[in-house]
């Protein structure tokens, strides 16, 4: 399980977008190696299989949690990415109830 430290946009234009995907948000460590592309798709496009590529993930969710995901990586921490049973995982570590944003 990698520790995400910081993390970069790129969006697709034209109705095709690129590659089968609308966004990408890319996901680094502390020292800016990639970890992680989470990609996201329109309703109707192709959605690739997760896969570890050399180490780094390729995770595929709906365009429709690309706030979610941002809402996040914003406000959160740490925040953790791994690969596990052909699938990507993105999400926090424990934390307490009521600790705030």
């Amino acid at each position: 399980m990698a520790t995400v430290a910081s993390y970069s946009i790129l969006f697709y234009g034209s109705p095709e977008g690129y590659q089968t995907n609308r966004a990408q948000i890319q996901l680094s460590d502390a020292a800016g190696a990639t970890l992680a592309w989470v990609r996201f798709n329109d309703p109707g496009m192709v959605f690739e299989a997760d896969a570890n590529d050399g180490g780094i993930i390729k995770m595929h969710l709906p365009s429709t949690m690309f706030q979610s995901v941002l809402d996040v990586l914003r406000n959160e921490k740490p925040i953790n990415v791994y690969f596990a049973q052909g699938r990507g995982f993105l999400g926090t570590s424990l934390e307490p109830v009521g600790e705030g944003e």
